[in-house]
């Protein structure tokens, strides 16, 4: 069902021969443009038009009320309600220990800079609502934001047909639990758009006002409107289609690869699923496997056009030293090492959107209840960006403090530094200080 990549003896740079998704983020910029361009210049009748073309709804408001929101928590099934509850409380305890404290430095007798870590004052929460609903995206957009000390919190979703126009109620059950009460039923480009450049609604208690931050996955067209946005607004990730890889030798379960390879596949026919693995004999049992669990599993189609396409496969290595470096390269959103010494081996990954170690740590665990965040890096974007976080809703801020004593003493360095670059009002600000 894999294809397979063979770079057994190869001594080139693996780039360029992992499989990944073809996805023109730059194309889909110029679709979405009118859109964008659209709600910044017309507000809501530019998100009623686009939210009837592409979903099907008919919007009345944008904000969805406090009571159907409220509603949404009592109806929600209780087993739901506790899986969430203890979500947000693992959560919560992973994002508090992020936060970072103020810190002063001394740098001379008189002379201190301290750098101040100042939340953003409105983020925009993005959740999406195509091929499935993501409560816990709720979850992993706000509890950092709220840890950050965040003032204002909006959450925007889809609005789902099947519910009247209104978010997902699971979702809205979510945000009534983290008590967030501005949510908005619009969703794809049309909802980043109302984030970045803020629009009126029905009447003015339905007006969105616009956001610092935006953040949160979502479709290429969620995306494209976020490259668009970015500048205007701080963009979190530019997210593809979700990734998983699996680092493996001959001591891994067939049983658990094929699973999780399934997992990431059921949410996308775009999702990619890559086995790194130096053992042909767990190539061989994980197609075993594959052959009967994808068969099995609700999603069959979906899941079968996701590991057949060209964005997953098995690339066959040497030993796990030329593996390392294949998913180093590869710089996986969720990487998972299953392997003797797995941890020895994932302490040595540089790139990785989050690492799961070992048998018992799945990737589905990290979706949902380990207490990390699982909006992260996809598209090799892991080589130099992180996942959501609390750092994410912070802002450091020098606050730089000199007696006249401390300036005096180093105003002869500003002053030769400055003539050297040719600025010589610089040096007079500071001489101006001295009278001379």
């Amino acid at each position: 069902m894999l294809n397979r990549i063979d770079l057994r003896g190869a001594r080139r740079d693996p780039r360029g021969l992992l499989p990944r998704a073809q996805l023109d983020v730059s194309v889909a910029v110029e679709s979405i443009r009118p859109v964008v361009e659209a709600v910044h210049e017309h507000g809501f009748s530019a998100i009623r038009e686009a939210t009837e073309k592409f979903d099907g709804v008919t919007l009345e408001r944008l904000r969805v009320p406090a009571e159907a929101i409220a509603a949404a928590s009592e109806a929600l099934e209780p087993e739901v309600r506790a899986a969430l509850l203890e979500v947000i409380k693992r959560a919560r305890k992973v994002h508090a220990d992020q936060r970072r404290t103020d810190v002063t430095t001394q740098v001379v007798d008189g002379g201190t800079v301290t750098e101040r870590w100042v939340p953003v004052r409105r983020v925009g929460l993005y959740v999406p609502g195509g091929l499935a609903v993501y409560p816990s995206t709720v979850v992993m957009n706000v509890v950092p934001a709220q840890e950050a000390g965040v003032e204002g919190l909006v959450v925007a979703s889809p609005p789902q047909a099947s519910n009247n126009g209104l978010p997902d109620s699971r979702v809205l059950a979510a945000c009534a639990l983290l008590g967030v009460d501005e949510v908005y039923a619009v969703g794809g480009a049309q909802a980043i758009a109302m984030l970045g450049y803020g629009a009126d609604g029905a009447d003015e208690a339905d007006r969105c006002e616009p956001v610092d931050v935006i953040t949160g996955p979502g479709n290429i067209w969620v995306t494209a409107a976020k490259r668009l946005l970015r500048g205007v607004v701080g963009i979190d990730a530019e997210a593809g289609p979700t990734e998983i890889a699996i680092l493996a030798d001959d001591t891994a379960d067939p049983r658990h690869v094929a699973a999780d390879l399934i997992s990431q596949a059921e949410h996308d026919p775009l999702a990619a699923s890559v086995l790194v693995t130096d053992s042909l004999a767990l190539v061989e049992g994980v197609e075993i496997e594959l052959a009967k669990q994808v068969a099995a599993t609700r999603h069959e189609e979906r899941v079968r056009t996701a590991l057949t396409g060209e964005q997953s496969g098995v690339v066959l290595v040497d030993d796990l030293e030329q593996g390392l470096r294949v998913v180093d390269e590869y710089a996986a959103e969720h990487l998972e090492i299953q392997t003797r010494d797995a941890r020895e081996w994932a302490m040595r990954v540089r790139n990785a959107g989050a690492i799961f170690v070992g048998a018992w740590a799945p990737v589905s665990l990290g979706d949902y209840a380990a207490g990390s965040n699982h909006v992260l890096p996809t598209g090799g974007c892991a080589r130099h960006s992180s996942g959501l976080s609390v750092q994410s809703f912070l802002r450091g801020i020098h606050v730089v403090e000199y007696t006249e004593d401390a300036l005096r003493d180093v105003a002869g360095h500003v002053v030769a530094l400055a003539d050297a670059e040719d600025l010589p009002a610089h040096g007079d600000a500071v001489k101006a200080r001295f009278g001379a």
